[in-house]
C-alpha cells in the first residue's frame, strides 16, 4: 500500500511534490491504508489526488503512477495508455464513485 509521503515523492517526480490540498491527501492515504481490497485503495488515492487536486501539479501524472504502481504491486499486467486514459475519463466525466474508479483501474489490468 502507498503512504502519504510515497504519493508526495511520486508527485515531486513530475512537479514540486507541493501538497495544496493536506487534509484530503490525509484522509484517503488513510482510509486507503485500512482498506483491505487494493481496488478501493488505488481509487481512494485516485479521486484525491484528481478530483481533490491535492498537488500544485502534476495531479493527472501521479494519479496514472499510482494506478500502475497497484497494478504492479498486486502482480498484474497493465496498459500505461488505459492508465492515462482513465484518468482523463475520471476528469472529464467529474467521477467521484468509488465503485466506478475501482472498476475503471480493474479495467487497466490486462
Amino acid at each position: 500500500m502507498l503512504s502519504k509521503k510515497d504519493i508526495i515523492a511520486l508527485n515531486a517526480e513530475f512537479d514540486k511534490g507541493v501538497v495544496v490540498n493536506e487534509s484530503g491527501l490525509d484522509l484517503a492515504a488513510d482510509a486507503s491504508q485500512k482498506s483491505r481490497n487494493w481496488l478501493t485503495a488505488a481509487a481512494l488515492l485516485i479521486r484525491a489526488v484528481l478530483i481533490g487536486r491535492v498537488f500544485v501539479g502534476g495531479n493527472k501524472r501521479t494519479a496514472a503512477v499510482i494506478i500502475m504502481l497497484y497494478c504492479e504491486l498486486n502482480g498484474l499486467l497493465y496498459d500505461g495508455q488505459k492508465a492515462a486514459n482513465v484518468v482523463v475519463n475520471i476528469l472529464k466525466k467529474n467521477i467521484t464513485e468509488i465503485k466506478t474508479i475501482e472498476r475503471m483501474v480493474r479495467d487497466v489490468a490486462e
